[in-house]
């Protein structure tokens, strides 16, 4: 339903050539709004099932230019997941232990486990975006021996794609989600934050700083993308302009992998279920009646 926004290595992403204003699945705002509730809805009950299941994890990364909608995606398609087996890891500049350590250290530490989802808002790929952009390689301590940049970058996509293939080949799954938020409707959405006294605290100085840079990020991110996408650990470049339509293919696409790793409620056997009866008399007694029927739940 979705696969116009899935890069798995079979086909190559130019950005230039990516719409990030179309809205083709769905009639309006609120045709969106009502699909996305009905997903959540199985989203809920799908993460309650793998939490019980405990056979895999899974990792939804979210990696977008300032202003794109990262955090308000988050909160909108996955505040219904149970804190129970679910984590937010929220990347900022690495570090000064972060930086004595490989790139890759301050992730694994944030790896879930079996039955568990982690959130992961920027990710590793920043040590391939900004990293790159910014050249931040020439401030950083490496070996004597490493020198060449190009060469290097080329080595972080190897390990990244690797690191992920190792992840999915260990019973944790990396969906990772670009939104593709259009130069102009950052530019607005950035004079509302200025213009709007309830959002001047999300504007500063350092986000049109890194504006100046939109075309190098963009090669960077495409060449990433194309550099990293695979089967197993796939990209979806999804259309931000309109927060409504966003929101709404991110669940899609949250909803389509849970289902994809059918999480099921591990089965009771027949020698525990024997033992229920036993335990039903005690607490029906303890209540003081002699049956009891448990209330449904109000959806």
């Amino acid at each position: 339903m979705f696969t116009q926004y899935l890069y798995d290595g079979s086909k190559a992403l130019d950005l230039s050539k990516v719409s990030t204003d179309e809205t083709s699945l769905c009639r309006n705002k609120q045709d969106a709004k009502e699909k996305m509730k009905a997903n959540i809805e199985q989203i809920d009950e799908l993460q309650q099932k793998l939490y019980a299941d405990k056979r895999e994890g899974v990792i939804f990364l979210f990696q977008a230019m300032d202003a794109a909608g990262k955090d308000g995606t988050i909160q909108a398609v996955l505040q219904c997941l149970s804190p129970h087996g679910v984590h937010e890891a929220a990347f900022k500049s690495p570090s000064s232990t972060e930086l004595a350590h490989d790139y890759l250290w301050r992730i694994e530490q944030q790896v879930p486990a079996k039955g568990e989802i982690a959130i992961f808002n920027r990710s590793h790929y920043e040590e391939v975006l900004i990293w790159r952009v910014k050249k931040l390689w020439q401030s950083q301590a490496n070996a004597r021996r490493i020198t060449d940049f190009e060469r290097a970058l080329e080595y972080r996509y190897e390990d990244i794609a690797n690191f992920e293939t190792y992840l999915f080949h260990n019973n944790v799954r990396t969906v990772k989600i670009f939104l593709n938020v259009s130069k102009d409707e950052q530019a607005r959405r950035f004079l509302s934050r200025i213009e709007e006294p309830e959002k001047n605290w999300k504007f500063s100085g350092g986000d049109y700083e890194e504006r100046v840079y939109w075309d190098e990020y963009m090669r960077a991110f495409e060449d990433a993308i194309n550099s990293t996408a695979t089967k197993v650990c796939p990209w979806y470049v999804v259309p931000a302009d309109h927060k409504w339509y966003m929101r709404y293919v991110v669940s899609e696409i949250i909803l389509a992998t849970l289902q994809d790793m059918d999480p099921r409620y591990p089965e009771v056997t027949q020698e525990r279920l024997a033992t229920f009866s036993t335990y039903k008399a005690a607490l029906l007694k303890d209540l003081g009646i002699t049956d009891y029927s448990p209330k449904k739940k109000k959806k």
